[in-house]
């Protein structure tokens, strides 16, 4: 068989789709060089077109927490699709998903489907302006809510959209409370990533999340978490469970699909009630509930509260971050490593060296996110191997780091 370089096959796609990739950071822009070309995947690895295996801990931008191709998983999606791939009617397998999901997060009262993270946020932020009946929003600055117009900043986007966003910054509740003392009466929703993903990873700072909670209350506001990232990831009950957090809207994606598109949205039920049919705000998606995609996600919710992974995912997270900061003290690289749960990230003090540590870690066998503003995971599928053949990889790295 021919193997094709990578970069062979990043010039043909860039023919026939805009810079080659169909979603931005796929392209490598930020750590140069040609995007890997990836072929298959199974547990913790991925294989590309040209032959390599990497330990892979960006996994689908999070979604795969048990791991690609997890058997009951794909056992579920073939099994879902010999009865057909999608009906634009509704099924059993809606509502048997939604129960699942509104028992594990008791904020959710009731939940409606989408098909991605951003079409959540979106009808999300829709429902909270019907509800407190105003217009403004409050963002956090370098947070990520998806590609709506009014949460961007970039071409294309007229100022008038962008004219009712706020923008406060992160863990500094001081000047979230003056931005809300000076505009509250218009705003009708924060949207907040509990933990930022995003940016790497920057938890909450003690305190933080419940202050937003009281003053949303205080100013008639409503509170949007947006765990398309943490929800099933930081524990069963999402973020706002491992902070004891009740928000008014969630907004859900990535593990819920079992590695498949999806998006959710839910909360409590006098707001929920407003959605069409049965209420004036209208949201629809004919894929919405795909019974593929649920199916995946039931396999997923009922395995994950089955075998309830997460002290085992965050001890071993915690052991590979400390050590990647000790390695990296030894060596004299100055860089933060952060981490909540299974989520962690890698940032350096000169932007140049991610790009040098990207690609030394990527000739050894271990994919990272390629940015140093995303995350990395880990999955029940690493094992204590896994994290021992990185670790070698990262002290390999930081000698030449340190040349």
């Amino acid at each position: 068989m021919v193997k094709i370089a990578d970069k062979e096959l990043f010039n043909e796609a860039k023919r026939y789709i805009p810079g080659g990739v169909n979603s931005p950071v796929r392209s490598f822009k930020t750590v140069g060089g040609s995007p890997v070309f990836i072929k298959k995947a199974k547990g913790s690895k991925i294989y590309s077109e040209d032959g390599r295996v990497f330990i892979d801990y960006c996994l689908s931008w999070g979604a795969l927490i048990f791991g690609h191709g997890y058997p009951d998983v794909v056992r579920g999606i073939k099994k879902a699709a010999s009865n057909g791939v999608s009906f634009g009617a509704a099924t059993k397998l809606e509502s048997e998903f939604a129960k699942l999901i509104t028992a594990a997060m008791p904020s959710i009262e009731q939940l409606r489907l989408t098909n991605s993270g951003t079409e959540a946020v979106m009808a999300a932020i829709r429902l909270a302006r019907a509800y407190a009946k105003r217009d403004k929003i409050v963002r956090f600055q370098n947070s990520y809510h998806g590609h709506a117009d009014y949460l961007l900043n970039c071409e294309g986007v007229p100022e008038d959209f962008k004219r009712h966003t706020l923008t406060a910054p992160y863990n500094d509740i001081k000047k979230t409370k003056d931005l809300l003392i000076r505009h509250g009466k218009d705003i009708a929703a924060i949207i907040v990533e509990p933990v930022t993903g995003n940016a790497g990873v920057i938890p909450p700072e003690k305190g933080f999340l419940q202050s937003l909670k009281k003053l949303s209350d205080r100013f008639g506001i409503v509170l949007i978490f947006d765990e398309v990232i943490t929800g099933f990831r930081l524990s069963y009950s999402g973020a706002q469970g491992h902070f004891n957090v009740k928000p008014d809207l969630t907004c859900l994606g990535k593990i819920i699909g079992g590695g498949l598109p999806v998006g959710a949205f839910g909360g409590r039920k006098e707001i929920m009630k407003l959605l069409a049919p049965i209420g004036p705000v209208y949201q629809a998606g004919t894929f919405s509930g795909n019974p593929i995609t649920v199916t995946a996600g039931i396999v997923t919710l009922n395995e994950l509260k089955r075998l309830s992974p997460y002290e085992e995912l965050s001890r071993r997270t915690e052991r590979l971050s400390s050590a990647i900061r000790l390695k990296a003290e030894d060596y004299g690289v100055r860089l933060k490593v952060n981490n909540v749960g299974s989520m962690f990230s890698v940032s350096f003090s000169d932007s140049g060296l991610f790009k040098r540590f990207f690609h030394c870690l990527l000739s050894l066998g271990i994919y990272f996110s390629p940015s140093e503003s995303e995350t990395d995971f880990l999955s029940a599928a690493h094992s204590d191997d896994d994290i021992n053949s990185t670790l070698i990889a990262v002290d390999e790295v930081f000698k030449n780091l340190r040349g």
